[in-house]
């Protein structure tokens, strides 16, 4: 699987976990060259507490689109530090 951003991908694996349809990319797969911390953080009531990233692109930042669970709640372990994506991000085979 690859995601995809402003024609760059900026995460590829044969290894993601697919949650609520969202494919997890597990961390080595990603490159963080295009990713900055973000403020941003949600609760879900299975998962836990999600922290997000902002990606930027050629000059163009997509901000919140990827996010991730460093602690995840227990039924959520197996994405625990993987990253999913949204906001224009493109999941590709």
């Amino acid at each position: 699987m690859k995601a995809i951003w402003n024609n760059i991908v900026i995460a590829e694996s044969g290894d993601t976990v697919v949650v609520e349809n969202n494919h997890y990319f597990p961390p080595e797969s990603v490159n963080f060259n295009y990713f900055s911390p973000s403020n941003h953080k949600t609760t879900c009531s299975w998962k836990g507490e999600a922290q997000y990233y902002n990606i930027t692109v050629s000059g163009q930042t997509n901000k919140d689109a990827a996010w991730y669970y460093p602690e995840p709640l227990e039924k959520a372990k197996p994405i625990k530090g993987y990253l999913a994506f949204w906001r224009g991000v493109d999941i590709e085979d």
